[in-house]
C-alpha cells in the first residue's frame, strides 16, 4: 500500500498529472509490444558466429557434445534430446536442461548405449508422448516421463536384417493415422557392376530397387518389426536423410541426397565443373507409388528436368523415360547434403516461416575443385505444400570460414533442426556437437523484405552458397598439392585429383565419411596391402588412425600399372608422408596375383 500511496500522491500533482498518464500509457504500450519475445534469454553478441536475418538471435545451447550430435528434438517442457554421433561409454542419446532460462543447457545427461555396432545413429523424435530414435540398424522408442532421462520400457520397433553400408539411416516421419515411415538407402552410388569404379556400367534392371533405394511404411506402435512387415511406400531414393509428414496438406516430404562423382567416374562425358554442381540435391512431395529416378536418372536443376545417368548411357542431354517420375518442390545445388527437413508449425517468428520448410544442409565432400558447397540452414517459403518463393538461406557461418576447400576446413556442419515450445529453432552439429537455438526478437507485423537483404546477398556471393563460375572459382591452383602449380603437378598428384581427392580431400585429410591419408597405417604400412586396394577396392568397416569407417573403395583397377604406381608414390611421399615409392613393376606383379587383366 506505501508504494502505492506514493505513486498516486506524486501523479496528483497537477504539473505531473500529464506526465504520469503518458508513463503509464508508454508502459502499457512497451507491454504489449515486448510480450511476444516475453521469457527468451538474450542472444549471444556474436549470435554464437551465425549469419542471420536482422531482428534474429542465436544463442549457444551447449558448446560441445562428447560423441557429436546427429538429429535432435524439443518436449514441451523445453527439454532437449539429442542423438549422439558415435556410440562409446557415455551413451547414444543426450538428455539437455536448461534450469534458469538462460537459453544455455545447465544439466547434460546421457542414456540408452546402443544395442549394435555402428558408426553412428540418425533420428531423434518425439510422437504421442514417445522419443523414438534411431541408430543405423534399429528403431527405438521410449515414453517420456516428468524426468529428464526417461527411466521406461525401451522398445524396439524395427531391425535391419542386413549389415550397415553406404546411406544407412534411419529418418523418421508420422502420419495422422499410426504409421511411421523410414529409409532403406541404396548400398551404392548408381548400382554399378563394380561400385563407384570409373567407367563401370549400370545394372538393368538394378536389383537393388526390391529392397533398397525405397521409403516404407510401417505401424509406428507395434514392436518388433522387420522389412517384410512394413509397405514399400516410395522408391527411385539413394539417400535420405532428412524426412517429415507435412501436417498442412498432410503428405510425405523428404529431402534426398543426388548421386556422387559425375566427373570423377565419367571424365570424358563430364567436366570438373558439372560434377561439382550437378545432381541436384531435391526436396520432394511424396505420394504412395512415387518414383524418384535412382539409379537410372538424375535431376539437372538448371534444366529443371530429369537425365538419364552416364551409367544408363547418359551424356547429361539424354533424358530416357522420365514420364512417371515425380516433380521436385524445389531442385537445390548439387552436395549440399540435406541432412533434416522441419516444417515450421511455431509462433515466434514472422508470418511468412509459417509453414514453410527449413532444410539444414551438412555441406559437400565431393566439390572440389571448386570450394565445398553448403554448411548452412535454408528456407523455402511453402503454403500447401505448394513453394511461395524462392529458398533462401537462413543461418550461415556455420563453417567458420568463407572458402571451404576441404571439408576438414569447416569449424561446424549444421545437422539436424527441431523447433522449441515458444517457437525458437535448434540446430545441431555434427563434427564438434554444438547447439544453437535461434529466437526472433523484433516486430513480426514489420518484417519484410529490408531484414532479408544482407542473406539474399550472401545467397549470391558467399562461397559455399553461390553457384560457381567455371573458370574464376576453380580452386586447384591455389591447393597445396605440388606446391599448388597445377600445370607443373607430377602425373601422381593429376591422377590423385582426379581420382582420389573427392573423397580423401585435396589436402589427404578425408573427412567424416573417408579417412585421412597422412601418416595412415594403411598408406605408408604394407606394399602389397596398398596396391590390393586400388586393384580391388575395399568394403566393409576399417580402422584408420584409432577411428572407424564404412564407405565403400571404389575399384581402380582399370588404371594402367604406371598410373597406379604414380598415385601411390604421390601419397606415399606427400600429406607429411615420407614412404618409399612403388613402382610399376610392383604393381603388375599384385595385379598378376589376382589375375586381372591389364
Amino acid at each position: 500500500m506505501k508504494h502505492t500511496y506514493h505513486f498516486f500522491d506524486v501523479c496528483a500533482n497537477a504539473r505531473r498529472f500529464l506526465f504520469c498518464h503518458l508513463v503509464i500509457a508508454a508502459t502499457i504500450l512497451l507491454f504489449v509490444n515486448c510480450t511476444p519475445n516475453s521469457g527468451l534469454p538474450l542472444g549471444d553478441a556474436d549470435n554464437g558466429g551465425l549469419y542471420l536475418p536482422e531482428d534474429f538471435e542465436a544463442v549457444v545451447v551447449v558448446d560441445s557434445l562428447k560423441g557429436r550430435a546427429r538429429h535432435l528434438t524439443v518436449n514441451t517442457n523445453g527439454d532437449i534430446y539429442v542423438k549422439l554421433r558415435f556410440p562409446d561409454s557415455l551413451g547414444g542419446n543426450a538428455a539437455l536442461r536448461d534450469t534458469d532460462n538462460d537459453g544455455k543447457a545447465d544439466i547434460v545427461e546421457t542414456f540408452d548405449d546402443y544395442l549394435d555396432r555402428s558408426s553412428y545413429g540418425t533420428e531423434m523424435k518425439i510422437h504421442n508422448g514417445y522419443l523414438y530414435f534411431s541408430s543405423v540398424t534399429r528403431i527405438f522408442r521410449q515414453k517420456l516421463t516428468n524426468d529428464l532421462v526417461p527411466d521406461t520400457e525401451l522398445e524396439l520397433i524395427l531391425s535391419e536384417t542386413q549389415r550397415p553400408g553406404q546411406h544407412a539411416t534411419k529418418p523418421l516421419a508420422f502420419d495422422n493415422q499410426g504409421n511411421m515411415y523410414t529409409i532403406f538407402g541404396a548400398p551404392s552410388d548408381a548400382c554399378q557392376v563394380d561400385d563407384r569404379s570409373p567407367m563401370s556400367p549400370g545394372i538393368f534392371p538394378c536389383p537393388l530397387l526390391e529392397h533398397r533405394a525405397g521409403i516404407w511404411k510401417f505401424d509406428a506402435n507395434k514392436k518388433g518389426q522387420f522389412q517384410k512387415d512394413g509397405v514399400k511406400f516410395a522408391t527411385g531414393l539413394r539417400s535420405v536423410v532428412g524426412l517429415q509428414w507435412n501436417k498442412q496438406d498432410n503428405n510425405l516430404y523428404a529431402v534426398v541426397h543426388g548421386r556422387d562423382y559425375l566427373h570423377n567416374t565419367w571424365p570424358r562425358e563430364f567436366t570438373a565443373w558439372e560434377g561439382a554442381v550437378l545432381p541436384s540435391e531435391v526436396f520432394l512431395k511424396l505420394n504412395e507409388g512415387a518414383d524418384a529416378g535412382w539409379p537410372y536418372h538424375y535431376y539437372d536443376q538448371f534444366k529443371k528436368g530429369y537425365f538419364l545417368n552416364p551409367e544408363y548411357g547418359g551424356d547429361g542431354e539424354k533424358q530416357g523415360d522420365t514420364s512417371k517420375l515425380v516433380e521436385p518442390v524445389v531442385g537445390f545445388p548439387g552436395h549440399f547434403a540435406p541432412n533434416d527437413l522441419l516444417f515450421y508449425e511455431g509462433d515466434q517468428f514472422p508470418e511468412r516461416y509459417k509453414n514453410g520448410a527449413f532444410i539444414a544442409f551438412h555441406g559437400s565432400t565431393s566439390s572440389s575443385p571448386y570450394p565445398q558447397a553448403g554448411y548452412f540452414v535454408g528456407f523455402v517459403p511453402m503454403e500447401n505444400g505448394i513453394p511461395t518463393g524462392p529458398w533462401e538461406v537462413f543461418a550461415d557461418g556455420f563453417a567458420g570460414t568463407d572458402t571451404i576447400v576441404n571439408t576438414s576446413d569447416a569449424k561446424y556442419r549444421p545437422m539436424g533442426l527441431a523447433v522449441g515450445p515458444e517457437g525458437s529453432l535448434y540446430v545441431s552439429d555434427s563434427k564438434m556437437g554444438k547447439i544453437w537455438r535461434i529466437m526472433f526478437k523484433g516486430e513480426k507485423a514489420k518484417f519484410g523484405e529490408s531484414q532479408l537483404a544482407a542473406m539474399d546477398r550472401r545467397k549470391s556471393t558467399a562461397p559455399n552458397i553461390k553457384t560457381p563460375d567455371e573458370k574464376k572459382d576453380i580452386l586447384t591452383a591455389n591447393n597445396n598439392l605440388d606446391n599448388g602449380d597445377q600445370d607443373n603437378q607430377s602425373e601422381g598428384g593429376k591422377l590423385y585429383n582426379i581420382f582420389c581427392s573427392v573423397c580423401h580431400q585435396s589436402d589427404g585429410l578425408g573427412n567424416d565419411r573417408f579417412p585421412p591419408l597422412d601418416n595412415s597405417e594403411w598408406v605408408i604400412g604394407d606394399k602389397t596391402k596398398l596396391i590390393n586396394v586400388i586393384l580391388l577396392g575395399l568394403r566393409g568397416e576399417i580402422m584408420v588412425k584409432g577411428k572407424s569407417y564404412n564407405n565403400a573403395m571404389p575399384k581402380l583397377h582399370m588404371l594402367k600399372d604406371e598410373e597406379i604406381a604414380d598415385i601411390l608414390t604421390y601419397i606415399r611421399q606427400n600429406f607429411d608422408n615420407n614412404a618409399s615409392p612403388i613402382l610399376k613393376e610392383e604393381v603388375a606383379k599384385v595385379r598378376k596375383t589376382n589375375a586381372l587383366g591389364p
